[in-house]
């Protein structure tokens, strides 16, 4: 898969970020889902990020989200009609 660029002003300077267009995909649904733009939702990994590059923090935060989103719908698909049965186990 070809690699996308796009620049970003971050911190008052012009960088450009790569990633594959499925993780701009996400991304994208990110900032759209908090409200922001992508240039935000950019600008707060990268004040996070600490010494990872932004491109691999970008791809990780995508990753992460994803993962959430897909175990809340196996967890509700798994759960429907079960949800005192949840409530049990944290109940111990």
């Amino acid at each position: 898969m070809t690699l996308r660029k796009r620049s970003v002003l971050l911190a008052g300077h012009a960088t450009s970020v790569a990633l594959e267009p499925a993780f701009w995909a996400v991304l994208e649904r990110m900032a759209e889902e908090q409200g922001g733009s992508l240039a935000a939702l950019l600008a707060g990994l990268d004040r996070g990020r600490g010494d990872r590059p932004l491109a691999s923090a970008a791809r990780l935060a995508a990753l992460e989200w994803a993962l959430a989103r897909t175990e809340g719908q196996v967890r509700g698909a798994g759960t429907a009609g079960a949800g005192s049965g949840a409530g049990s186990t944290t109940a111990g």
